[in-house]
């Protein structure tokens, strides 16, 4: 054999052998959305009686852009009131316990994903749209749903789950307006999906 066949085989290997920790397990159907609400309600108590918090996800984000914004720009850091709380001096934005929770939501997320069979590159997406396109409108989504957290000083686990939980009116308001405005918005996006 070859020296070239050789490796050409041990490349084949390395490829089947990532397929086979992958694509090899089998898609198991979602969870029930009722159980699946119940678990986050029973999860969400927990995290209030064990650590006095909620849950929250944009919170870990920002600080850990904060983080790296602070490497590179600590001037900007000192300048602004709202990025000082969180970093600047000896303070490390870090630490902080949502960005244990974001931290472990992507873990948890990618390891149920690979559990269950899920973890695959794909775009979900409707048949008038093309995958650039589609891209392209869930990164503005995406934007305008990160600056509307920060604006709204929580995102939908935060404020919506961790507030309404506590009964927070500005939590439910901020719920009322994220479905009033995905509402009032899907008209005119519809042919983003179909």
């Amino acid at each position: 054999m070859s020296t070239l066949t050789r490796t050409q085989a041990k490349v084949e290997n390395r490829k089947f052998s990532l397929a086979a920790v992958f694509a090899r397990r089998a898609e198991k159907p979602y969870v029930n959305p009722y159980f699946g609400g119940a678990i986050l309600g029973v999860i969400l108590f927990l995290a209030f009686f064990l650590t006095g918090n909620g849950l929250g996800a944009s919170g870990g984000l920002n600080r850990i852009v904060v983080y790296f914004e602070d490497l590179v720009a600590p001037e900007h850091i000192d300048r602004v009131p709202y990025l000082l709380s969180m970093a600047g001096g000896e303070k490390n934005p870090l630490d902080n316990w949502v960005v244990f929770i974001a931290i472990g939501t992507l873990i948890g997320g990618f390891t149920s994903g690979w559990l269950n069979g899920r973890v695959k590159f794909t775009t979900g997406k409707g048949p008038n749209i093309s995958n650039r396109q589609r891209w392209f409108w869930a990164f503005v989504g995406g934007a305008i749903m990160g600056y509307g957290a920060r604006l709204a000083r929580g995102c939908t686990s935060g404020q919506a789950l961790s507030g309404g939980a506590v009964l927070s009116v500005g939590s439910w308001a901020f719920m009322f307006a994220v479905f009033g405005g995905g509402y009032a918005l899907a008209y005119f996006v519809r042919k983003l999906w179909n």
